[in-house]
C-alpha cells in the first residue's frame, strides 16, 4: 500500500499552491499549517531547496469522530499535503493517504473513519486533475 496520493500540475509552483487549497476547502478541509521548507531549511541550516511547502490540512468534523474513537490519534493530525516544484513549470502534489498512516492503530472504526477522510483528500486530488 502507498502511503501518498500524488498528482503533477502543469502549474508554476505559487498558482498550485493556491489551487490546492482551493480544492481542500470544496472537501470541507481547512489548512491549519503552513511550512515553507525552503524558507526554513535556508534560515536555520542555510541550504538551498526546491520550492516546497506542507499544508497542515484538518476537516474539523472528521476529526472530531476520529479524536472521539482514539485519543491519540491527534498525534497523527492533521492531514500533511506537501505542493513541491517539479521542475520545467510543473508542480507536484502529494496528500498522506489516512488509512495506510493509521494501519499501526488497532481500531476498526478508526479504519473506517480513515477511509472517509482519504476518500476526502482523493476528490480534492481528483480536482486538482481536473482544474
Amino acid at each position: 500500500m502507498t502511503y501518498y496520493f500524488a498528482r503533477t500540475l502543469d502549474l508554476p509552483f505559487e498558482e498550485a499552491v493556491a489551487r490546492t487549497k482551493a480544492a481542500l476547502a470544496e472537501e470541507g478541509f481547512g489548512v491549519l499549517t503552513e511550512i515553507d521548507v525552503a524558507q526554513t531549511l535556508k534560515a536555520k541550516i542555510g541550504a538551498d531547496f526546491r520550492p516546497y511547502r506542507i499544508l497542515g490540512a484538518c476537516n474539523p468534523t472528521l476529526a472530531h469522530e476520529a479524536l472521539k474513537l482514539e485519543d491519540k490519534v491527534g498525534t497523527m493530525l492533521p492531514c500533511n499535503v506537501v505542493v513541491q516544484d517539479a521542475g520545467g513549470g510543473r508542480t507536484e502534489v502529494a496528500a498522506i493517504d489516512p488509512e495506510a498512516s493509521m494501519q499501526a492503530i488497532g481500531n476498526p472504526q478508526l479504519r473506517a473513519q480513515a477511509a472517509a477522510v482519504g476518500a476526502k483528500l482523493q476528490a480534492a486530488m481528483d480536482r486538482l486533475a481536473t482544474a
